[in-house]
């Protein structure tokens, strides 16, 4: 499994190749690409900024920075409404690229990148992801890290203030967090070195929250609405299901996997702050379970404006724990089910009720699905089949190019079950 420890969305755009090129550029020096590394990465960021351009709707292209303890690469996620390709085999094959491009076609961009995705439907859009590596490559080209997620901030905003992160438990640690003081809910246990071997990509960036309690469903717009307005019955019956609560939750033996998602309260750098010190204090936990690491995040986001935390715990058989603060969306979703994990009211760093845990089942090929409300939640499992077969990252932006809106910050964080 490639190590990665970061993952940093460093630029959006939209309608800009030029743009797009000269950061591309900037940033594949900046991280130590060299020359010829470099050069491939700006002419396949131009070929996909251009094509967005001419022949997409609603087209927007992300530059990421991701990192291991060796190296560093970049990552190129392009997502549009439309369209969409009928046939994305034909797309990829030479000499099929549009009028006005350098002529490189989808072919030669995917034979440049150490990692190409692509998911594409008539009629809703398309969504592509490439990664770019220093040569040679520090591990096998093959590998593939099972979770990847997005933020993307506000219109009009830089800054983002959700953000995710995510590290290992490799079973060594077997202290529980310190007995609170009175009147506390917990106390942070001390930082530790991490195993960072097995993290797949941690997400630095953050966003909003609303306030305690406010669901998703008061601020919904009419496009909102029609996420999924054609839901069938089973559909209903799917998205309905719920999660057993654990009253005192033991961690599993073995290597388990540890995801955050975090919506800091309004948007800017001040919510920015609020996400960025959630993923340092889940990173520098030593506690094993939910329930204890949300204790650190919440001693962690004093001072901060708050946020509302998602954090989960996924082990090798496909056992789930979860416990959430606020408003963030969590389930399970299999091709045609999905099953929601419950979150409570409350600010994280400023006032949170009694914690709970609670545990679900995670089927081999399934998918954790945590987000932010600057996505609407009322997409169902039919929404994503199609693109549960992908990479994490590309199921993410999948699902904030359906259910994102433009009014808040938005994050989307992906995770593999047991395959």
């Amino acid at each position: 499994m490639t190590p990665l420890v970061d993952c940093e969305d460093v630029a959006w755009f939209r309608d800009e190749p030029r743009a797009a090129r000269g950061a591309a550029a900037a940033l594949g020096r900046r991280i130590g690409l060299d020359g010829h590394r470099t050069a491939e990465l700006v002419l396949a960021v131009t070929e996909l900024a251009t094509n967005m351009a001419k022949h997409s709707q609603d087209g927007s292209l992300v530059l990421r920075v991701l990192r291991t303890p060796q190296v560093a690469g970049v990552e190129v996620v392009v997502v549009d409404q439309g369209p969409g390709m009928a046939d994305v085999a034909t797309a990829l094959h030479d000499g099929t690229s549009s009028t006005g491009t350098l002529g490189i076609g989808l072919g030669a961009v995917q034979r440049l990148a150490d990692t190409f995705d692509i998911h594409s439907r008539p009629g809703l859009g398309t969504v592509q992801l490439a990664r770019f590596w220093p040569r040679p490559l520090p591990f096998p080209p093959d590998a593939e890290p099972a979770i990847g997620g997005i933020t993307r901030p506000i219109s009009g905003e830089t800054a983002c203030g959700d953000a995710w992160a995510t590290r290992t438990d490799d079973g060594t640690h077997t202290a529980r967090a310190p007995s609170p003081p009175a009147g506390e809910r917990g106390a942070s246990p001390a930082p530790a070195v991490l195993d960072w071997s097995a993290v797949t990509r941690p997400h630095l960036l953050g966003r909003t929250a609303p306030a305690a309690g406010r669901t998703a469903s008061a601020a919904r717009t009419p496009s909102d609405r029609t996420v999924s307005s054609a839901r069938t019955p089973s559909e209903r019956t799917a998205s309905a299901g719920r999660s057993a609560l654990v009253r005192s939750a033991v961690p599993g033996p073995g290597r388990a996997v540890l995801v955050m998602s975090c919506d800091g309260l309004g948007h800017g750098p001040m919510a920015a702050l609020a996400g960025q010190a959630a993923a340092q204090a889940l990173r520098t936990s030593t506690a094993r379970t939910p329930e204890e690491i949300m204790q650190h995040v919440h001693r962690a986001l004093r001072g901060t404006r708050g946020a509302a935390v998602a954090i989960a715990r996924i082990e090798a058989d496909g056992r789930v724990l979860f416990c959430g603060v606020g408003n963030v969306t969590a389930a399970v979703v299999t091709a045609g089910t999905r099953a929601n994990l419950l979150s409570h009211p409350g600010i994280v760093g400023h006032q949170m009720r009694q914690l709970r845990t609670y545990e679900q089942h995670m089927p081999a090929h399934a998918a954790l699905v945590l987000h932010s409300d600057g996505l609407s939640d009322r997409w169902t499992p039919g929404d994503l089949s199609g693109l549960l077969p992908h990479r994490p990252a590309v199921i993410a932006a999948g699902l904030l190019r359906l259910a994102g809106t433009r009014r808040d910050d938005a994050s989307v964080v992906v995770a593999r079950g047991p395959r």
